[in-house]
């Protein structure tokens, strides 16, 4: 890996092309080097992963909302949409499989300087794939280099610090990795990059206070971004430049100002894209930084035994945990029984206390209104707090996948005065957990998220499609769609017309 110092520059000075990030970026895109075997084999993982997670969530309001304006834009050639028959404009294929993939939370995870959640590259890449019937093999070859550069980019540049929501490194690798998969010249890449940046950068108000559904619409809009970039930038248009170092631009006006330097790591001309095997899944239907504290809590309620007698619990975690996902936030609404589902996956205290008492998590069950009113729980919820601890953040920072930490140590005090801890780093499904997900993890996530909702041979032919992806053919990538029975999709919520018909 190569280190890259990317700072902001004034209009006057002398900064070539060729020193921009965003042609450093496209020249790892650009890059013909072969995908190593376990990269591969990672990318079908995820495939099968956002596949799970998008059953369990078809039926979820936001989803149909993006299915039925997908639905609205049919194209022949076209896409799939996650579902349903047809051919649709890849750019609205890509929105409404987005949504599906991001809607429950649910589905992989990076975390470093910033957060992401890599897996919001492939719907994007399916899509225009499909419509362009690109075969498996470079298929797999895009999405390497869109989970490569989202990796690096969160792990060089942060976002939240400067209330920046970390979509804005996702129009990025979207953009690249269509660029890798359509073997684009590496200046219809450098434009597509800039394009996406500029119109996927928002703040983080989407993850504050009272969330709502745009949580799970904001990287399916960033997917759309960067295929319209993409399709502008190979008619010849243009982007703003230099998009993070310009004087006006987004270093030094949206993060740490002209007088910051940061680091980004990019694969050296000849390097592998490896970045997806440091990424992530979830087995909980919930915020990353909570599964490891699931995970604690199934561990410890033996211990506890009477839940009653818990006096308070402290949880002392990183400063990212803290003020995301705690008590560090300020965020009365991760107390309020009334929160919306999108709230409640982004409140560690009631996750906790949810998973303490039931010593299980699930998607559906767990998020009920009446399970989130019971008097019990809000009760245990509202004795649990969070405190930042420097060697948790230091440990969440580190560079050492051995030591890097996403978890916390619990210290309960009992209303006797005994006082109860025990701490776990990593989740059980972590690389270095104590059940890391492999195929077959993944495979059975699918299952048992599609049961109900796919029918069994319509599941197996799906898993057969995907795991022979790098065979696939241009004509054989709509494999990838999963059809769900017309029965199943008619419990979907009603939802008010709108524009599109």
């Amino acid at each position: 890996m190569q280190l890259h110092d990317v700072k902001s520059r004034r209009s006057a000075e002398d900064f070539p092309r060729s020193e921009h990030l965003a042609t450093k970026i496209a020249q790892v895109a650009a890059d013909p080097v072969a995908v190593p075997d376990d990269t591969a084999a990672m990318v079908i993982n995820r495939i099968i992963d956002n596949a799970a997670v998008s059953a369990a969530s078809v039926l979820r309001r936001p989803v149909t909302v993006a299915r039925r304006q997908a639905q609205a834009h049919p194209s022949t050639p076209g896409a799939s949409v996650f579902g349903v028959e047809g051919s649709y404009s890849a750019e609205w294929a890509a929105w409404a499989n987005g949504t599906a993939v991001r809607e429950l939370d649910f589905h992989d995870t990076f975390l470093a300087a910033d957060y992401s959640h890599p897996g919001d590259n492939i719907p994007p890449l399916v899509a225009v794939a499909q419509q362009l019937g690109i075969c498996g093999a470079d298929l797999i070859r895009g999405l390497a280099t869109a989970y490569e550069i989202q990796v690096d980019l969160v792990k060089g540049i942060c976002l939240h610090e400067h209330k920046i929501d970390h979509v804005a490194h996702l129009g990025p690798s979207v953009a690249a990795g269509i660029g890798t998969m359509l073997k684009l010249d590496s200046e219809v890449i450098y434009q597509a990059i800039g394009q996406a940046l500029h119109l996927t950068t928002a703040t983080r108000q989407s993850r504050k206070g009272s969330i709502s559904s745009w949580k799970a619409y904001a990287p399916a809009w960033a997917g759309k971004v960067g295929i319209e970039a993409v399709d502008r930038a190979m008619r010849g248009e243009g982007a703003p430049a230099p998009i993070w170092e310009g004087e006006d631009g987004v270093i030094a006006w949206l993060l740490s100002g002209p007088d910051h330097t940061y680091r980004v790591p990019l694969p050296g001309p000849g390097e592998a894209k490896r970045a997806i095997l440091d990424t992530y899944t979830k087995e909980y239907s919930a915020e990353y930084q909570s599964q490891a504290l699931i995970d604690l809590a199934k561990r410890l309620r033996e211990r506890i035994g009477d839940l009653s007698q818990v006096a308070t619990i402290k949880l002392h975690t990183s400063h990212h945990t803290h003020y995301v996902i705690g008590t560090g936030s300020g965020d009365p609404q991760k107390f309020d029984p009334d929160a919306s589902r999108e709230t409640l996956d982004h409140s560690l205290m009631y996750i906790f206390a949810v998973a303490l008492q039931d010593g299980s998590w699930h998607h559906e069950r767990s998020y009920a209104p009446e399970r989130a009113h019971r008097p019990d729980t809000v009760a245990l919820w509202h004795k649990i707090s969070t405190v930042e601890d420097p060697e948790w953040t230091r440990r969440y920072h580190s560079m050492d996948p051995n030591e890097k930490a996403f978890g916390a140590r619990a210290e309960i005090t009992m209303a006797s005065g005994e006082v109860i801890t025990d701490e776990l780093a990593v989740a059980d499904a972590h690389p270095l957990g104590a059940r890391p997900f492999e195929r077959k993890q993944y495979v059975g996530k699918f299952t048992e998220l599609a049961e109900g909702v796919v029918t069994t041979a319509e599941q197996e032919r799906f898993l057969a499609a995907a795991e022979g992806l790098a065979g696939l053919s241009g004509s054989q990538l709509r494999e990838l769609n999963i059809v769900v029975e017309p029965a199943v999709l008619n419990r979907a919520p009603s939802t008010p017309a709108g524009i599109f018909r």
